[in-house]
């Protein structure tokens, strides 16, 4: 007789856990799956290429219906799961059903963080991170629209270029003097700054958003040096927080995420954690490839490997950011003993930093050709001497393999 395994949240990490699952142990277990979202799992990568217009609905759809029951798996969607009975082995829903389980796994992402500030609150302040937003925004995209969009990460360049894209007037405001300073240096920030400009958003740097301005609506975005960017709606896409309030409800450590060990086990030994809600030796990743790693391991051990090990994972950004390609991986920011390579191509839009440190590759920073990101990356993971071929690396594998050869 199987066991009853249930994931509660069904985006991307809980989509790849299952598929790597049901490749591995495919009449082990009994799974149920619950999302909150009134709808499959689907590519929140792609969200802005929706907002944008570039795509359709049904083109970020993970998988179907159909692929779903043929794994076995029983999906609950606009289902939310209110607490965790531990000792009993039992999932609360908002609806009062009950189910029972085995093993539970918890990818229950994350959550939007809205900064607490006056204002943030009033209608026609959104946030960027589901369907629901995007639908949101499409409502008020109407013609002459103006936005201001804070936030110069990621999901705030995304949501501005989507706006952008469709018509809408939009401002950017980004505290720091870079966009998206975790992910790239600051040429490479700069570059993509004039790559935005260069598709009709206004990018205000080093700019604090201390309130937002309205009576019964978003009207505008006061900035603490006494600016007022007019807006007739507001996108807050300051970062993201775990949502791990169910497994602190229960009783499970809890730090920023739910504290998991290698085996991806919650402090509870039946209980489990990946993706975006979970915490590994410290750190919380908010990327997709994290999240598949974990996935692939968790799906190792809950099909008996019990030596599958999660040992962490080299932060890499491999996307195309309002059209542009970027990848950084490692530590890319050069100091006095480190070996820094740099090839810059202004009329192609192209800009290389790889920064190497005792003949190896400890970072990489792409902008505008992205090819050999993958390549750059599994040079830093296996930290193979790269000196024999230094002085070709930054032109990629094609070259630099030759020589070595």
């Amino acid at each position: 007789m199987s066991e009853t395994l249930i994931v509660v949240g069904n985006g991307m990490a809980a989509t790849r856990f299952v598929d790597e699952l049901t490749q591995r142990a495919p009449s082990r277990y009994s799974v149920v799956v619950i999302g909150d979202e009134p709808r499959l799992s689907y590519n929140r990568v792609l969200l802005s290429s929706l907002l944008a217009d570039e795509i359709d609905e049904s083109a970020i759809e993970l998988k179907g219906q159909d692929w779903w029951s043929a794994r076995g798996a029983t999906t609950l969607t606009g289902q939310a799961v209110t607490s965790i009975d531990r000792e009993g082995g039992r999932l609360t829903l908002a609806n009062g059903a009950r189910l029972s389980y085995s093993k539970l796994v918890l990818a229950t992402g994350s959550a939007p963080i809205r900064l607490p500030k006056p204002g943030m609150n009033l209608p026609g302040v959104l946030t960027f991170r589901d369907l629901a937003d995007v639908e949101a925004m499409r409502a008020m995209m109407a013609p002459g629209a103006r936005a201001a969009v804070i936030g110069g990460g990621l999901l705030g360049i995304e949501a501005a270029y989507g706006l952008a894209k469709a018509g809408v007037k939009v401002t950017l405001i980004h505290l720091m003097d870079q966009l998206m300073e975790r992910q790239l240096d600051a040429r490479a920030g700069a570059l993509l700054k004039r790559a935005i400009e260069a598709k009709g958003v206004d990018v205000v740097l080093g700019a604090d958003a201390a309130a937002v301005v309205g009576e019964e609506r978003a009207r505008a975005v006061a900035l603490s040096d006494g600016r007022l960017i007019d807006a007739d709606f507001v996108v807050c896409a300051v970062g993201i927080r775990p949502r791990a309030q169910l497994a602190k409800d229960a009783g499970l450590a809890v730090n920023r995420g739910i504290v998991v060990d290698d085996g991806l086990a919650s402090s509870d030994p039946d209980i489990f954690a990946l993706g975006e809600c979970a915490e590994h030796r410290g750190n919380v990743y908010g990327l997709v490839e994290p999240a598949y790693e974990q996935a692939k391991i968790l799906a190792h051990r809950l099909a008996g490997d019990l030596a599958a090990s999660y040992l962490g994972s080299t932060l890499a950004t491999n996307l195309k950011v309002s059209g542009v390609n970027v990848f950084s991986a490692g530590q890319f920011i050069e100091n006095e003993s480190n070996d820094c390579l740099m090839l810059e191509d202004e009329g192609a839009g192209i800009y290389k930093k790889l920064v190497l440190r005792e003949g190896r590759l400890a970072g990489a920073v792409l902008f505008g050709d992205a090819a050999d990101g993958l390549w750059y990356l599994d040079l830093i993971r296996s930290g193979a001497d790269v000196s024999h071929m230094r002085d070709l690396l930054a032109f990629g594998p094609a070259l630099a393999l030759a020589q070595a050869a």
